[in-house]
């Protein structure tokens, strides 16, 4: 008997007629004879609509009371689903991340998952109950409701599975799997078959929405076998795991394009020991990420320092931002916000060279000018100007053959 997890997305249980469908699921794999423990989202746009709502009433609402606030809207599916499963005589129960356990650490909007109880879902399967979990939520140790930042149902199926010790995780989207692109702008993308859990963690950080990077950095950390399916089709999906040998025989698996992104730019910042240092730390005290960081070179003991971070934390951001220019002497702050981020993605670069070399290459023949540059051992990533993301995204697609099946994936 396999213990399975399924997610479902937002757009998986848009409306009722599409919960109906899920539970045709995870009545089918009941009477298959496994356990099942479902995680659900809210209802697609729900929580656009509440955070619409939100700031309809303060312009920057307070996060403890925002996380209250999004956390019914999975409250609606689970009860939903477990209403539906229970008419059709299987036994089911509604959980919250609270009554299962979820505790978090207590960075409202984007809480972190520091350990999972679980032991109602345990108790629950042992007397033959499919536990229906609102993902997305949990509490911190003062018992404040918390959520997990977008897409934090799938952190919360994935690290249900790895505390349970799940035979595997399926996320049911609206997507039949990882593709080597967005299809919508490059028709010619093809799906993967199996990624490696590095690959699909980059894919993720840098723009792909198919998986939450930190359910991917949760499933890599404690080998939990994550599979992603489509809950509108049957067939094959993509199976994320641990890398293969014949992984490594492709440069490039994947290329993404992020357009939420901004870059700050600092002008005259006093070149010395400690200000980078200064000028980052009360931003990631925030909660706010910083991805891509660049410092000219020095004239006159004075730099320019550009860093990129969430398009939609710039207003965040700024007013810390221009305080600590202030403090540290800074002659100027500016902020371009028509900027996208496109990056290749692929485990094979650790052992084919040139790759970068192409990719600047291609971004030239196309006329596309390069802002900003960040490596490691298995991406590239480009800033370049929001205009030319989708053009650069198709090019290089067909300039790394990605369009063509390779051998082994």
């Amino acid at each position: 008997m396999a213990l399975i997890v399924q997610k479902y997305g937002g757009t998986s249980v848009g409306s009722i007629e599409r919960i109906h469908r899920v539970a045709d699921r995870v009545e089918q794999a009941v009477k298959e004879g496994n356990r099942v423990v479902v995680v659900l989202s809210a209802m697609s746009g729900e929580t656009d609509r509440l955070l619409k709502l939100a700031h309809e009433v303060a312009a920057l609402p307070d996060e403890r009371e925002l996380d209250m606030l999004l956390s019914t809207g999975e409250r609606v599916t689970i009860s939903l689903l477990a209403m539906e499963l229970r008419g059709r005589g299987v036994d089911a129960r509604s959980f919250t991340g609270r009554q299962v356990g979820i505790i978090t650490d207590s960075a409202h909007t984007k809480a972190r998952i520091t350990r999972v109880a679980a032991e109602r879902i345990l108790d629950a399967l042992e007397r033959g109950v499919v536990p229906v979990v609102a993902g997305f939520q949990g509490i911190n140790e003062h018992s404040d409701v918390t959520t997990l930042g977008r897409g934090g149902s799938d952190l919360t199926a994935v690290a249900l599975a790895g505390a349970l010790k799940a035979d595997r995780c399926v996320i049911f989207t609206d997507v039949d799997g990882v593709y080597t692109t967005d299809p919508n702008i490059v028709p010619t993308a093809r799906r993967i078959d199996k990624i490696a859990y590095e690959e699909m963690l980059e894919m993720a950080s840098l723009g792909a929405k198919v998986l939450q990077s930190r359910s991917v950095e949760f499933a890599a950390k404690y080998n939990v076998p994550l599979e992603v399916n489509s809950s509108f089709k049957e067939g094959k999906g993509t199976l994320v795991k641990r890398e293969d040998a014949d992984m490594e025989a492709v440069a490039v698996s994947g290329i993404t394009g992020d357009r939420n992104q901004a870059k700050i730019t600092l002008v005259g910042v006093p070149d010395k020991p400690g200000i980078a240092a200064r000028l980052l730390g009360p931003v990631a005290k925030a909660n706010i990420l910083v991805d891509m960081i660049i410092q000219n070179v020095s004239h006159e003991s004075l730099t320019d320092f550009s860093f990129t971070i969430p398009r939609v934390d710039v207003n965040k951001a700024m007013p810390i931002i221009q305080d600590t220019a202030k403090d540290i002497g800074a002659k100027s702050v500016s902020v371009t916000e028509a900027i996208a981020k496109v990056s290749l993605v692929g485990v094979g670069m650790r052992s084919h060279s040139g790759v970068a070399a192409k990719m600047f290459d291609v971004l030239s023949h196309e006329g596309v000018n390069i802002m900003m540059i960040s490596t490691s051992e298995i991406k590239i990533s480009c800033v370049i100007d929001e205009k030319y993301m989708e053009l650069a995204m198709r090019a290089l697609h067909a300039a790394f053959g990605l369009d063509r099946a390779p051998t082994g994936r």
